[in-house]
Order: C-alpha cells, then structure tokens, then sequence
C-alpha cells in the first residue's frame, strides 16, 4: 500500500489527540497523567525519514503515570489500552514488532514518570543534578529526554525535567568546552607529522578526528546536545555555522595530501576560534594559526581557549578537574552511551572493579 509519509512527530501528535486522549478520558477520569513522544527513536529527533518507517516506526507514544497511579493502573490501563486502539492509524498499523522477533504490540507505553527520568540519568532530575551527574550522562540521553514532544502535563513534572535538562548549568557548559578545545589541541599538529613520515593514512585519520571534534565543538557552543554518530553530521548541517565551515571540513577530508588537510583545517580552526570570542565567555583571544614551535606545522594552539575558558569556572570543585570532559568527550562506546546504561556507566567510570 503507498501511503504519504508524515513525519513520526506528527504522526503522534494526531494520534494522541484523536485516538489516544478520548480512550484515557474515559478510562481515567480526572486522574493525572502526562503524555509525550520523547526517547529513543529518529523521529523524536525530527531526523526521520521513509527509511525510518521500516522498523521500530508508528504511532507511539508514552504514557506516564505518577508511581502509585502507576502501580495501581499499569495492567488494566495497558489492557484497555490493547481493546481500544485501532488495528491501523493514518495507514500506519498501531501494533509492531521490535525487536523483529518480538510479538506485535501497542507502543502506548505506560511508564512511571520518576523512574523513566531516572532510569536514563542515574538520578531523579526532582532535586536538581550534582556536577557529577550531569558529567556521566551522554549529549545524546540528554537530547532524547530534550527532544520530541510533550501532548500533555497533568503530572506536571514533564515540562519542568524538561527545562531543567534543556542545557548545562554554566560552569559544566564553560567545563564541557574547555574540554573539547583540548582534544582539539592534542591532535593539531599530527595531521602535519604523521604526513611528514609518509603515513598518509595516519594523517586522514587524525584530520577526520579534527573534523568531528570540530562539529561537536560548534554544536556545544551553539548550546546543542551533539548526537551520536549516526546524527552529528544532520544536527551539524543546522547550526549557522555549517555554511561557512563544511566546505572546509569536507575538504580535509577528502584531501590527498597532509598539506592540503592543513590548508583546510587552518581556516576551520580560525572560524571556531572567531565563534567562541563571540559567545563573550572570556576575554577575547587571537585566533590566527600559528606554527607548531619550530615545527611546519599550523596548528591554533586550542589548549589557549581551555585555559581561558577554566579560568572563568565559578565552582572550585569544577575548576580543578583535569580537562578531560563528559563521559562522551573520553567515551564512545555504545555499551556505556546508550540509553538505559546510567548503572553501567556509573560502575565502569567509578573503576571496572576488576581483581586482576
């Protein structure tokens, strides 16, 4: 059957309204609840496609309850939930299969608000977030729980978890930064050296991982969650910035030669360096490239703007951490980035807890 694709953001939202929202007036008459897509999934990101529709894709939605009403309701809400519901939605069947060997079901999902926060924070986000906190849990958790849509708080708790997590607190957000500037500054003159050897290979390399800590560096000053690797390159493309910088990033990348990487990545540095002076968080700083010492190679000397931007930290506790960043700024592994990995994570960061 052809069907006209409706992004999966709109698709829910019609669904709530026309379907869903009738069944729970009934249903819970005058108990709170709240409803929203946000999560997992492309389409809470507004990055879906056609493409997107061939698994794990249709109406959907969650459903929160406060713990007792959740408790209480969960089976007999879910139940209902499975008689009422249309077998179709605007051609979309409302019950799939993911994973693919898993039986059809609605995906109303009903979940306990509290514990659906605190399962992807490691935290319940009612009290606030310790620094520690907000450096364990991933740009892209943080962009699912940012993300999609809210239909409806009658918990009243949706809305503010939301605007609580919308971005850092200032001096993780000055940290964060301060950070990415040092990966850059690591690597800068590697691209040179490695080329000067003959491995070419090495260089491309080290250039493309200029690159995307490039793209993640301008997505943090531009107060955006960076997304996994799937989706940097598509939440890149948004910023104002990408006009002026893509051409030279897909020029390092595509370049043949360590000195034709350098001829791009040069400007690219530049721009960045132009970007942060812009925000206004420390004093202004020279952003021309500069030899590397007595070596031949430009670098920008980034580790400058770690040094100004740790200056200006406010909290003594975060000024003194050494400049290595958020779990996703050292880490990237899905087995600790995904969702629903907050207790790994907090075990593996705290040490493996090895005996050997």
């Amino acid at each position: 059957m052809t069907r006209t694709f409706i992004p999966g953001l709109e698709l829910a939202e019609l669904f709530y309204t026309e379907v869903v929202a009738p069944i729970l007036d009934g249903a819970l008459d005058g108990v709170p609840y709240s409803a929203a897509l946000i999560g997992w999934g492309s389409e809470v990101q507004g990055f879906d496609t056609v493409r997107s529709t061939d698994h794990a894709w249709g109406p959907r939605m969650q459903l929160f309850l406060g713990s007792a009403d959740f408790l209480a309701r969960r089976d007999d809400l879910d139940a209902l939930l499975d008689r009422e519901l249309p077998v179709e939605f605007r051609g979309h069947p409302v019950r799939f299969a993911f994973p693919p060997d898993a039986p059809s079901r609605h995906w109303v999902h009903v979940t306990d608000l509290r514990d659906f926060f605190t399962e992807q924070l490691g935290a319940d986000p009612a009290g606030g977030l310790s620094i520690s906190t907000w450096l364990t849990v991933p740009t892209q958790v943080l962009r699912e729980l940012t993300g999609g849509v809210v239909f409806h708080d009658g918990l009243g708790l949706l809305e503010p978890y939301r605007k609580l997590l919308a971005w850092f607190p200032d001096d993780v957000w000055r940290y964060v930064l301060a950070c990415q500037w040092m990966r850059l500054s690591q690597e800068e003159p590697f691209v040179g050296r490695c080329g000067e050897v003959g491995d070419e290979l090495g260089s491309a390399v080290v250039a493309a991982r200029q690159v995307r800590d490039l793209m993640k560096l301008c997505l943090v000053m531009n107060r955006v969650y960076p997304p996994y690797s799937k989706w940097l390159g598509t939440a890149f493309a948004a910023l104002p910035c990408a006009r002026e910088l893509t051409p030279h990033l897909s020029g390092a990348l595509s370049a043949r030669s360590w000195q034709e990487r350098e001829r791009h990545l040069s400007p690219a540095y530049e721009i960045a360096g132009r970007l942060h002076n812009d925000l206004g968080l420390t004093e202004p700083l020279d952003v021309k490239v500069r030899y590397f010492h007595d070596r031949p190679f430009r670098v920008l000397d980034a580790h400058r703007f770690t040094d100004a931007l740790v200056s200006t930290i406010g909290d003594e506790a975060v000024r003194a951490l050494p400049p290595v960043g958020a779990i996703d700024q050292y880490v990237d592994s899905t087995e600790l980035t995904d969702r629903g990995h907050a207790e790994s994570r907090r075990r593996y960061v705290s040490g493996p807890g090895l005996d050997v």
